[in-house]
């Protein structure tokens, strides 16, 4: 990823998105006015944070990008799969259980917010659409990178192979032990399970690489690898520029990521196809169901 610092806030920029006619950004933790716990730009509603200052955060961030906050979609983020199709009219709204957005609406920003889950940003050139995703371990057993893919299809016609894609700075598998709950969930999720968990060296629990997990969601899915930019970013390892519940011990603040179109001339097309919510799809579990009953628990699937 590229960093850049300008006016006071240091920013993260995927190098394969950089230069397209659309503007993104991964924010640090630095340049706000938030006081500890949550120094300095958090932009966390709900994590106990003065509102004001809440405010004043996001008008930092809408400002290094020259937006109003009537032009920001963002969510209520509940660790689900649920995506949301943005249009203008959720511009300055914030969508309830929401964990993915997806637009073709250019000048919409989409932001979501983050403390050790992974950003994702969808880029299809070929029909200017674009999402942004919240993916923790509970994202990625429930397949919200999949339910994203799927709601630019539905809505856009967008092809995977098309798309140009980036996963921002998360915990890494240096620092994300977890136990034998979240393994047997990824042993149900991802199509090889161990190319993204070790045993830790500990002896008890794993090692979740979550980027790897996204990475392989996306590219069973048809997004081919070499259009996926891995940031190989430690939320936990650079606390001080990231936000990180596991390096803070769960009193953080949250980072942005934010991402929108540019206006370009293209033909008049089709409305899109879907309603303005993509449900769940009923095959895939919900976060209170990763051990699904009857099936087999995780000794069993190692054998």
């Amino acid at each position: 990823m590229l960093r850049r610092t300008t006016g006071g806030l240091t920013t993260y920029h995927f190098e394969n998105l950089d230069g397209l006619v659309l503007t993104h950004a991964v924010f640090t933790r630095q340049g706000g006015a938030s006081q500890p716990p949550f120094s300095t730009l958090n932009v966390g509603r709900s994590v106990g944070d003065d509102p004001a200052t809440v405010i004043e955060n996001l008008g930092r961030v809408y400002g290094a990008l020259g937006l109003g906050a009537n032009q920001v979609a963002t969510a209520h983020q509940v660790h689900s799969n649920r995506v949301a199709v943005a249009t203008a009219t959720d511009g300055g709204q914030i969508l309830p259980n929401t964990d993915g957005l997806v637009t073709d609406t250019p000048g919409l920003a989409l932001l979501l917010r983050f403390a050790d889950c992974q950003p994702i940003v969808l880029y299809d050139p070929a029909h200017h659409a674009l999402g942004l995703v919240h993916a923790g371990w509970r994202g990625v057993a429930q397949g919200i990178a999949l339910r994203a893919l799927e709601a630019m299809q539905a809505a856009f016609d967008t092809r995977p192979a098309d798309l140009i894609a980036g996963l921002g700075p998360a915990i890494g598998v240096c620092c994300y032990t977890v136990g034998d709950v979240v393994a047997s969930a990824m042993g149900y999720a991802l199509p090889d399970w161990q190319a993204a968990m070790q045993p830790d060296p500990s002896g008890e629990g794993w090692r979740l690489d979550l980027s790897a997990a996204n990475m392989q969601q996306l590219v069973s899915a048809g997004v081919p690898a070499g259009h996926v930019e891995q940031a190989d970013l430690c939320t936990s390892c650079h606390n001080d520029e990231f936000f990180s519940h596991r390096a803070d011990n769960g009193s953080t603040g949250r980072f942005a990521a934010i991402a929108f179109l540019c206006p370009i001339a293209r033909p008049d097309r089709q409305e899109a196809k879907t309603e303005a919510r993509v449900e769940p799809a009923a095959e895939i579990p919900i976060a209170d169901t990763l051990d699904p009953p009857g099936l087999p628990g995780f000794d069993e699937l190692i054998g």
